[in-house]
């Protein structure tokens, strides 16, 4: 699946799409250029989902928890770890096969620890103001 974003206000739209396009699915990666707006998306995400937190990045603690209507929703950044061995001692396992919603930024970080099923979210810069993301299950 293909959209095409023009602005900061089509966000929560697309957000909706994404939603009803995982279905069951609970595992997300997100990918994305540096600056391409992974996290500016997943707040608005995390607000589709029902979150009232205010959603922030977790690029120094690695992950952020919030809770939704739906149950635990758990923002990753990987970004920053330097080894695989610091998602082993975050206790990844619990978080990816606990049955929460996992929002994963910068995935290939930890490529070889995502489940066999998830829902890829590319985000791909086009212009100052318009990304082109793309959904696809794997």
């Amino acid at each position: 699946m293909k959209i095409e974003v023009n602005s900061l206000l089509d966000l929560p739209s697309v957000a909706k799409q994404l939603i009803e396009f995982a279905s069951t699915e609970k595992i997300f990666v997100f990918e994305g250029d540096m600056g391409a707006g992974k996290t500016t998306f997943i707040k608005k995400l995390c607000e589709a989902l029902g979150v009232s937190d205010v959603v922030s990045s977790p690029t120094y603690s690695i992950v952020n928890e919030y809770e939704s209507p739906s149950g635990s929703v758990f923002h990753f950044d990987f970004y920053r770890i330097k080894d695989i061995q610091e998602a082993y001692d975050l206790g990844y396992e619990e978080y990816f096969y606990g049955g929460g919603i996992c929002l994963i930024e910068w995935p290939e970080r930890v490529d070889e620890l995502l489940p066999e099923h998830y829902i890829k979210v590319e985000i791909a810069v086009e212009a100052e103001t318009q990304r082109l993301f793309r959904f696809s299950k794997v």
